[in-house]
C-alpha cells in the first residue's frame, strides 16, 4: 500500500516511539480528554474494516484546531472536542467512503474513517459553482445544476456557501426545512460536491426576525455543523491542496467578512504538513478580493450595508476583513487560485507578488442572473482543468434555465 505524501517533516512527527498515535501534532493545546481512531484502507470500499484491511499512515485528522497525523498502525488521538467536528483531510489517491467528518459528543471515545484508494490523476477538471440558495420555490435550478455538473464528470464541484435560501432571520422549523431540503438535493448528486457556509447557513442570528435565543444548541454556525459538517477543512485532490475556508464570522446580530483566529491557527497547522511546491486552492463564500463594492456602490441601508463596527473598528462585510492575515500564512506557498461566491457575478482578479500569482475568482449565482447598474451578469458555474498541478483559466459554462427580462 502506498504512504500518502503530506511533507518531509512528517517523519519527525512519527519518530518518537514514546508518543501516543497523533499527538505530536501542530497544536499548542494540551491533550486532554483524547478522542482516539483509526484511519484505514478500505479495499472493498463497504465502509467496515475487515479483518485483512490495513491502517493507513501519515494522514492528517483535525478537530477544527488541533491537527494530527496518523501512525503508523492509522492510529491517532485529537484532545479534546475542538468545535465538536472531527475530520479526515482525505488524502491525494483515496476517496472517503460515505462522511469524511464526524460529530463529536461528550461520550465520544473511538473514531473510524475509511478511505478506499482510487487512481492518482494528472489530469482532471472540477467545478466551481455558488449561491444556490435552494428553495420549493427555486429547487429546478439546483436540479438543473445537477444535471450539468454530472453531464461534465469533473472529479468534484466545489460550492462555495448561500446553499439554502435563508437561516439567518427565519424560525427553527424554517431553516432547517430549507437545510434539509439542501442535504436531499445535493445526496441526488453522482458528482462529490464539497461545500464551505455562507451568510445564508448562519442560524437565527438576527434574532429581532427569527426569534432565536443565542443560547440555542443550533445557533450560528452550528446548524451548518449539525447537517454539514466541518466550515473548514482540507484535502488533497491531483496533486494540489485545497482548503475550504469559513470567511463568514458574526458580530451580534450582523454577518461579516472576517476569518477568527482559531481557524487562522488550523489554518497554519494545516498548511505546515503539505509540501511547500504543492500548489494551493482556497475556496470559501465572502471573497478574500473582490473589486464588487465598487461597481455595486457603497450603502449604508439594511439589510446588507457595506461597513460594519467591530470592536469599535469600521471593516467591509462583503470582503474579508482580515484577508491580509490569511494571504501571509499563504505567502510563501504556491498559492495559485482563491475561489469565492457571495456577489452573484463570476469575476477575476490576479495579484502576482514576490514572484508568486494568485487568482481570485468569484463564481455566479445559481439562483439566477443579477443586474447591476443596467449590466445583467448570467448565472452559471465555472469549470477549470487542471494538468500536473497547473490550474488552466478556466471556462464559464451558463446554467442554461432561462434569465429574467432585462430591465
Amino acid at each position: 500500500m502506498r504512504t500518502p505524501r503530506r511533507v518531509a517533516s512528517l517523519a519527525l512527527l512519527l519518530l518518537a516511539p514514546t508518543a501516543p498515535a497523533g499527538l505530536l501534532s501542530q497544536t499548542p493545546r494540551a491533550a486532554a480528554a483524547a478522542v482516539r481512531g483509526v484511519v484505514f484502507v478500505d479495499a472493498n470500499g463497504d465502509g467496515v474494516r475487515g479483518p485483512r484491511e490495513q491502517g493507513l499512515a501519515g494522514v492528517a485528522v483535525s478537530n477544527q484546531d488541533a491537527v494530527v497525523v496518523t501512525d503508523a498502525s492509522g492510529a491517532f488521538a485529537l484532545p479534546g472536542a475542538g468545535r465538536g467536528v472531527a475530520f479526515v483531510s482525505v488524502p491525494d489517491g483515496y476517496r472517503s467512503v460515505g462522511r469524511f467528518w464526524r460529530a463529536l459528543h461528550d461520550t465520544t471515545t473511538a473514531l473510524t474513517f475509511a478511505l478506499a484508494p482510487v487512481p492518482r490523476a494528472r489530469t482532471f477538471t472540477f467545478v466551481h459553482a455558488s449561491d444556490p440558495h435552494v428553495a420549493p420555490a427555486v429547487v429546478a435550478r439546483t436540479q438543473r445544476l445537477r444535471a450539468l455538473v454530472d453531464s461534465l464528470r469533473p472529479a468534484f464541484a466545489l460550492v462555495t456557501g448561500d446553499l439554502v435560501r435563508d437561516a439567518l432571520r427565519v424560525p427553527e422549523a424554517e431553516a432547517r426545512g430549507y437545510y434539509e431540503l439542501w442535504t436531499r438535493e445535493a445526496a441526488a448528486f453522482a458528482t462529490p460536491l464539497w461545500t464551505v457556509p455562507g451568510n445564508h447557513e448562519v442560524f437565527g442570528i438576527e434574532r429581532d426576525k427569527s426569534g432565536v435565543d443565542a443560547s440555542h444548541p443550533l445557533y450560528g454556525h452550528r446548524m451548518y455543523r449539525h447537517y454539514l459538517g466541518p466550515e473548514h477543512y482540507s484535502f488533497t485532490y491531483g496533486g494540489v491542496h485545497f482548503v475550504g475556508l469559513n470567511t463568514v464570522d458574526v458580530a451580534d446580530q450582523w454577518y461579516y467578512g472576517h476569518v477568527d483566529s482559531l481557524q487562522l491557527a488550523w489554518l497554519e497547522r494545516d498548511l505546515a504538513l503539505v509540501p511547500p511546491d504543492m500548489p494551493v486552492v482556497t475556496f470559501d463564500h465572502i471573497p478574500l478580493l473582490s473589486a464588487s463594492e465598487i461597481l455595486h456602490g457603497y450603502t449604508d441601508r439594511p439589510p446588507a450595508p457595506s461597513l460594519i463596527t467591530v470592536g469599535g473598528r469600521t471593516v467591509f462585510r462583503h470582503t474579508v476583513s482580515n484577508a491580509g492575515d490569511v494571504l501571509a500564512l499563504l505567502r510563501r506557498r504556491r498559492h495559485v487560485l482563491a475561489l469565492g461566491g457571495h456577489i452573484h457575478h463570476a469575476e477575476r482578479i490576479s495579484h502576482e507578488v514576490e514572484g508568486l500569482r494568485t487568482r481570485f475568482e468569484q463564481s455566479a449565482a445559481v439562483v439566477g442572473s443579477v443586474a447591476v447598474r443596467g449590466l445583467r451578469f448570467p448565472s452559471g458555474i465555472t469549470v477549470y482543468t487542471v494538468r500536473d498541478g497547473v490550474v488552466d483559466a478556466g471556462r464559464f459554462v451558463p446554467l442554461g434555465l432561462p434569465e429574467p427580462p432585462r430591465p
